[in-house]
């Protein structure tokens, strides 16, 4: 994609574009900053067939397995509310039959993201998964889970990992520009490997800002425009997770959740009130606020605490100057052209 395009798209066209049935879905945030809002247009959409990949387990696995959106499921943690014998959708799909699951430690996921971000096909881990269950139980990947090779250096035996490359990353982020420079900050954990890793990007922001924010602070952008398909301006787009800088996260609706997830029949009545009942991400909200009032999401609102500011500036951006002369040689560049192909080092 290009890095001058104006990607910005409502999440209903973002998702009816860009996920498919049968795609590699996965979240780019952890724990914190989820893209709640774009997992649940994936939900209202019905999407199938999916295999979704999630590093925390949060309860965004748990919609999309409710929603039947999902078949298989990559993950290093399972939500499993009230333990073995609780709610959880993952845990009644699986244990029905109808989901499979592959188990990996947070660095084994991890680190196949890396190798995916990287370009390259695997990546080695540390040996002693040999002696765990992770590596002796396997389902859909089977002998592609882990594969062992000798070390050319070493000779030793060296466990990898395949690497991952989604067809589709979901991730929202602080801000962005319309062009999908992505800008985040707080606990990074997979978030960039995922999204960089993976083949289409969509973005989810808190808000949308000039270009030239973006370029006031490089350090934060995370995903470069070029790399993003899509763009969605969502405010509230995690909730109820939290993003830092606007809001925490919403203990009353994790708690209404939690509680739905104790058996099929109410995690559909969530469903039907939360997902399908809203037509949107802003429905969404409104019916929180009209259900809970407005004082309670006001008082998720960050307060104020900015980080100190980087001056990046310098004495001049270009070896030109304004009268379009080499600073140091004071030639032009039909000048410079001429000396270099004298010299003998100008190849056309």
């Amino acid at each position: 994609m290009s890095n001058k395009v104006d990607k910005r798209m409502s999440a209903r066209e973002a998702i009816a574009e860009y996920v498919h049935d049968g795609d590699t879905l996965i979240i780019g945030n952890y724990t914190l900053c989820m893209a709640c809002g774009l997992i649940y247009e994936i939900v209202r959409q019905r999407k199938k067939g999916l295999t979704h990949c999630s590093q925390s387990g949060h309860i965004i696995d748990e919609v999309l397995v409710a929603g039947g959106c999902v078949d298989r499921l990559i993950t290093a943690f399972v939500l499993n509310a009230g333990g073995t014998e609780g709610g959880s959708a993952v845990g009644r799909a699986w244990k029905a039959g109808t989901l499979q699951v592959e188990d990996y430690t947070n660095f084994n996921y991890n680190a196949r993201l890396m190798a995916g971000m990287h370009g390259f096909s695997f990546m080695p881990v540390f040996e002693g998964i040999i002696h765990t269950d992770l590596f002796d139980k396997r389902s859909f990947m089977g002998d592609d889970k882990y594969r062992i090779i000798t070390c050319p250096f070493t000779g030793k035996e060296t466990v990898l990992v395949p690497a991952l490359n989604p067809d589709v990353c979901v991730i929202h982020v602080q801000r962005a520009d319309k062009f999908g420079n992505a800008q985040y900050w707080g606990a990074m954990g997979s978030v960039q490997a995922a999204a960089l890793a993976s083949k289409r990007i969509i973005v989810s922001c808190e808000e949308l800002v000039e270009h030239d924010v973006i370029q006031a602070s490089p350090h934060f952008t995370i995903i470069p425009a070029y790399r993003v398909d899509a763009v969605v301006e969502m405010p509230w787009g995690a909730h109820p997770s939290d993003v830092v800088g606007y809001y925490n996260s919403d203990r009353l609706a994790f708690a209404l959740f939690m509680q739905a997830l104790q058996s099929e029949a109410q995690t559909n009545v969530w469903l039907n009130e939360w997902v399908y009942g809203c037509q949107d991400h802003t429905a969404y909200i409104k019916h929180h606020i009209d259900r809970f009032g407005l004082e309670l999401i006001n008082d998720l609102k960050a307060r104020a605490f900015y980080s100190a500011p980087a001056n990046y500036g310098a004495a001049f951006t270009s070896v030109w100057n304004e009268h379009n002369r080499e600073r140091t040689m004071d030639v032009t560049p039909e000048e410079l052209e001429h000396v270099m192909k004298e010299k003998g080092v100008l190849y056309e």
